[in-house]
């Protein structure tokens, strides 16, 4: 029998979860030798993602998608594990908190916790991995990082008390996360105040750091962050239309540039302004020397154009560049 016909009749008899994700490791990886021939010539490739190892430093992508459903991907969300811990989560959009208890993960593990920002995409299920904890036997206070507010947007620590405060909060009977005590622990949340082309360093503890810069998302408080753990460097470009020339600072020689690809190439209107097109993803990988490029936040109008946009970032990027899906991990 032809091997892919072999592989159809055995699917047929595995459990449907098991059948689907097989059959979509395999589509995905005839796709991925496809796009890598396709722009070969060009100088950049399509790398590829692999299991988590547990070992050393490592980037889990628990959403790779936007705000659309339909798109079949939890919103955007990011772990870093090391050496099977896992560390520091980035974002907690919707559908990430499934994906966090599918990683193995566990919030007792975790050091911090960072926002980009506080789109729903971005956010949406905080307050579910924090009940989840609730189960957990976490007895050390757990820091939470993000921007400052606007007239649209409360900052990171009026989203926290609006969430948990004991008189106001929408879970106000979680309120013991903010004040520590039974079945609970101490959220600590912290506002990122930064001038407009500043880097710094916010975080600083067992050997893991972590620098923010702002990015432009419109009229939204929206931060860039860049996680060091182990000898290695990750930087989030978060949501932003990489226009402010900061991204560049912030993933100088980074091993892993986590890029959104939320927009395709000649993109215009509120969508530009919101989001980087390929050329200003390439761009900034090349000016900051990064190792490698992780594109995640994948939307409706760019899944499905991936050759055109490793075209497009190959004129002006010529590392590896890797297309995200949920639970995909990165070294």
């Amino acid at each position: 029998m032809p091997r892919r016909r072999t592989l159809m009749f055995l699917l047929g008899t595995w459990p449907t979860a098991t059948a689907q994700r097989v059959r979509r490791t395999f589509v995905s990886a005839a796709s991925s030798v496809w796009l890598a021939v396709a722009v070969s010539v060009a100088g950049s490739f399509e790398a590829v993602a692999a299991p988590c190892s547990g070992r050393g430093v490592e980037l889990q992508v628990l959403g790779s998608g936007g705000p659309e459903l339909e798109d079949k991907r939890a919103s955007t969300s990011y772990l870093v594990w090391q050496d099977g811990r896992a560390r520091i989560l980035l974002d907690s959009g919707g559908g990430s908190a499934v994906r966090f208890g599918e990683s193995g993960a566990h919030v007792t593990q975790l050091d911090a916790i960072f926002f980009t920002h506080l789109h729903i995409d971005h956010s949406a299920d905080f307050a579910a991995l924090i009940k989840s904890s609730y189960f957990e036997q976490r007895d050390r206070e757990l820091p939470v990082y993000g921007p400052t507010g606007s007239a649209d947007f409360p900052s990171t620590q009026q989203f926290v008390a609006d969430l948990f405060d004991r008189h106001r909060g929408a879970y106000r009977y979680l309120a013991n996360f903010l004040q520590g005590g039974e079945g609970g622990y101490v959220l600590r949340a912290h506002d990122v105040v930064l001038r407009a082309r500043e880097v710094r360093t916010l975080y600083r503890a067992d050997g893991v750091t972590a620098a923010a810069t702002r990015v432009v998302h419109g009229g939204v408080p929206a931060l860039g962050w860049r996680i060091s753990v182990g000898g290695k460097s990750i930087a989030f470009s978060g949501d932003g239309n990489g226009d402010n020339g900061n991204l560049e600072l912030l993933a100088k020689n980074a091993d892993i540039f986590v890029a959104h690809n939320a927009v395709p190439e000649g993109e215009t209107g509120a969508a530009r302004q919101l989001h980087m097109p390929p050329s200003v993803i390439a761009r900034i990988a090349q000016a900051a020397d990064v190792r490698q490029i992780v594109l995640s936040h994948r939307m409706l109008r760019t899944l499905g154009r991936e050759s055109e946009t490793l075209a497009v970032i190959a004129r002006g990027y010529s590392g590896p560049v890797t297309f995200a899906d949920d639970l995909d991990c990165f070294r």
